[in-house]
């Protein structure tokens, strides 16, 4: 661009200058804040105290010689793995563990199908029905165990029982039958039970789930053309899955340690070798028999059997919270 001045004229180029670019700025690191983690170490000091020190001592008795004289002072005996190689030679402590661990799957299966058609009866039935429901069964849920038990013993008297009153009633003979004379028909009555007090909390956990399923979801899955079936098993199923495997993984761990139940109706005159479970086997061992080396050996291994049985729904739950 040229511009004429009294002396001449003088050519003058104009530089063009590009905007300076902005310093890259070094991303900071996040502080992480310690105060949330200070605060949580009280409580966990506890419970590592409270749940870790029992779970010490169990497995230190496991590897001594613990009886009643230990109780009154003697100094227990340091035998290594005797006990377990001692417990886990013995038949019965097999028939005990495939025992308990098939009650304890049958029964997380029965409770869980029976919850999930109870949560969905909720989901679909009005108000009034639906309150007299969860009244019903939270009354289930709170009884005491003790309590519960004696009802249902009186249930299933031999003698003057009401279900055999309306089984003979009904044209079938069983007239001072006895329930918990045999090993099958214990663990029918044992698992009635089990099951009338594990199904209200499964049921109110399932239809806590089926609350957050969106109306509109479920009108335009049906305005398409699916059946109910299709819109369960498409719709309903992978939306609860989460609550679902944790309510599955929950009855797995109560069952296979159920020990109230079972004691209560062994003590009513079941045979106890044909209808132990862990939890009766290792309080025979331990408070019948005052040998607490063995039962602290095998608490160790319900603890593991609980881990393994476990694992696989912890390790799903655990991928589906990895982001």
């Amino acid at each position: 661009m040229t511009h004429s001045t009294g002396s001449g004229t003088a050519a003058i180029s104009p530089t063009t200058e590009k905007p300076a670019r902005p310093m890259a700025r070094t991303p900071r690191r996040r502080r992480t804040p310690v105060a949330p983690y200070l605060m949580l170490v009280p409580s966990i000091v506890i419970l590592l105290f409270a749940l870790g020190y029992p779970l010490y001592w169990q497995f230190l008795t496991s590897m001594q010689k613990f009886g009643l004289s230990q109780q009154f002072g003697k100094p227990p005996e340091f035998v290594g793995l005797e006990n377990y190689i001692k417990l886990f030679s013995d038949p019965q402590t097999w028939a005990v563990v495939g025992r308990s661990i098939a009650f304890c799957l049958v029964n997380a299966a029965i409770t869980v199908v029976l919850g999930v058609l109870i949560a969905l009866l909720m989901n679909a039935v009005g108000k009034g029905i639906r309150l007299l429901l969860q009244v019903s069964m939270l009354l289930a849920w709170a009884m005491p165990v003790i309590a519960a038990m004696t009802v249902w013993i009186w249930l299933f008297d031999w003698h003057r029982g009401v279900v055999n009153w309306l089984l003979t009633a009904a044209g079938l003979d069983f007239t001072n039958h006895n329930w918990l004379e045999q090993p099958l028909s214990f663990y029918f009555v044992a698992t009635v039970i089990v099951v009338w007090m594990s199904v209200p909390f499964v049921a109110f956990s399932v239809f806590a789930g089926l609350t957050q399923i969106s109306d509109e979801v479920m009108e335009a899955a049906a305005l398409d053309g699916a059946s109910p079936t299709q819109r369960f098993f498409s719709i309903i199923l992978p939306m609860i899955r989460p609550v679902l495997m944790i309510v599955l993984l929950l009855q797995v761990i109560w069952d296979l340690r159920v020990f109230a139940q079972i004691r209560t109706l062994q003590d009513a005159g079941a045979p106890l070798a044909e209808t132990d479970v862990l939890g009766t086997y290792i309080y025979r061992l331990g408070v019948g028999a005052s040998d607490f080396a063995m039962a602290s050996a095998l608490s160790i291994f319900v603890l593991l059997l609980t881990v393994a049985l476990s694992w696989f729904y912890v390790m799903h739950l655990m991928k589906e919270d990895t982001p």
